[in-house]
């Protein structure tokens, strides 16, 4: 039987028109729905792709009918959680389509997440235990191939998404109906891009020397992994209504439970905008909690050397506290991420963990992490041409496959369904 591939949007980018380039040459159809003009310019086949021109509400009733029209065996989309996704998941799934979710890695920078019914907090992964885990990769010989050599992603990734957001600022006049699915306008959006580009180099020496600062300071301090406000698995899948309410978790448990000489550092997402203004929170709920000298604010840049000598680290549902795992630092995470295991987060309030946080299993966390790269975790990147290169090679296969990648490697074991 012949595939028949249904695409909505994708990351900011061709990867989503070159994945289809690849599928077709392997003898599957592949087609588009685009929801403006920046979904239209990234798709280079004119002949296979349809704009929905209809208001936000009619989307369901619409789609159910084109699908009825021009049934598909699979449905191919980047996140799984803004409406237009959601709405066709649930029809998706009611007609037994195969559900293909792309999302930034769970490992990053060199990896992007590639999953089959859902991800992050509708992950396959939340239903799995890390007995079943762990009983898939113990013995095996880790199939762990290099990571790339060049990257790229982070300015490749705020150009994508700056020439996205001018297509749909000003060429979108087809598309009357848009919304989009963050509550910030296309025009906010494209200017916070701007801006960011545009002081650049500022916030780089801004971040050196209060990364300096700390360094040279020589305390104790405790690490904060921020994550974006507007990012799914904040507003999603974490227990916060904003970012402020979570700095206030942490600076009210730091307050109460920390010893009197550690300090707290928060480090702001690679892509974080300046729509959330975290540097003004912080000042007010330092002087709030009598916390002001031992609060710290560190905008983006490199995490490794941050988390080298942290104590500990916080987070809502950051794929970077992968990396604190990794190095056995104790975590505490709020939210539901496929990290969230009972054997490597803690479940102390936020001031007892300040006082004496608890240490993940860290040979356990080890054998996660193999599973992951052995299976979801797919090397490239969506945004440089190289690290598209790289992803797009392995992809088609997987698509095409009938397994999913986490049914590959726990066969013969039961997968939980999804």
């Amino acid at each position: 039987m012949q595939r028949k591939f249904l695409f909505l949007q994708g990351p900011h980018g061709p990867f989503f028109s070159e994945l289809a380039q690849q599928l077709t040459a392997a003898g599957a159809i592949c087609h588009r729905i685009g929801f403006n003009r920046g979904d239209q310019a990234f798709w280079q086949d004119r002949k296979t792709y349809t704009p929905y021109l209809e208001a936000p509400d009619e989307w369901r009733t619409w789609l159910a009918t084109f699908l009825r029209e021009t049934p598909f065996s699979d449905l191919v989309l980047y996140g799984d959680t803004r409406p237009i996704h959601a709405t066709a998941i649930a029809l998706a799934k009611a007609q037994k389509m195969r559900i293909h979710v792309f999302e930034e890695g769970y490992l990053r920078p060199y990896w992007v997440s590639y999953e089959r019914g859902g991800a992050n907090g509708n992950s396959p992964l939340m239903d799995m235990p890390m007995s079943q885990i762990e009983a898939a990769v113990i013995g095996r010989e880790p199939d762990l191939t290099d990571i790339p050599a060049r990257w790229g992603q982070l300015w490749h990734h705020i150009y994508y998404g700056a020439v996205y957001h001018w297509y749909v600022l000003a060429l979108n006049r087809a598309y009357r109906q848009f919304r989009p699915h963050r509550s910030l306008s296309v025009a906010g959006e494209f200017r916070l891009y701007l801006r960011r580009m545009t002081l650049a180099p500022f916030i780089y020496l801004h971040r050196h020397f209060a990364t300096r600062r700390l360094q040279w300071q020589g305390r104790p301090y405790h690490l904060v992994l921020l994550q974006l406000e507007h990012d799914a698995s904040f507003r999603d899948h974490g227990p916060f209504a904003n970012q402020r309410t979570f700095l206030q978790e942490v600076m009210a448990g730091f307050a109460k439970g920390a010893p009197l000489h550690h300090h707290l550092v928060f480090k702001a997402h690679p892509l974080e905008d300046g729509r959330s203004p975290i540097p003004r929170i912080l000042r007010d709920l330092a002087r709030e909690y009598d916390l002001t000298g031992r609060v710290h604010f560190i905008d983006g840049g490199k995490l490794a050397a941050l988390l080298d000598e942290a104590c500990s680290a916080l987070t809502v549902n950051s794929t970077a506290a992968q990396q604190a795992l990794w190095r056995g630092l104790p975590l505490k995470a709020y939210g539901t991420a496929v990290y969230s295991k009972p054997e490597f987060v803690s479940n102390q309030d936020t001031a007892s963990f300040f006082e004496n946080p608890a240490k993940p299993n860290h040979a356990s966390y080890l054998l996660f992490r193999q599973f992951l790269m052995e299976s979801s975790q797919i090397r490239g990147s969506f945004y440089s041409a190289a690290g598209r290169a790289q992803l797009l090679r392995r992809m088609g296969d997987l698509m095409l496959s009938e397994a999913d990648p986490y049914q590959k490697l726990l066969a013969p074991t039961k997968t939980p369904k999804h």
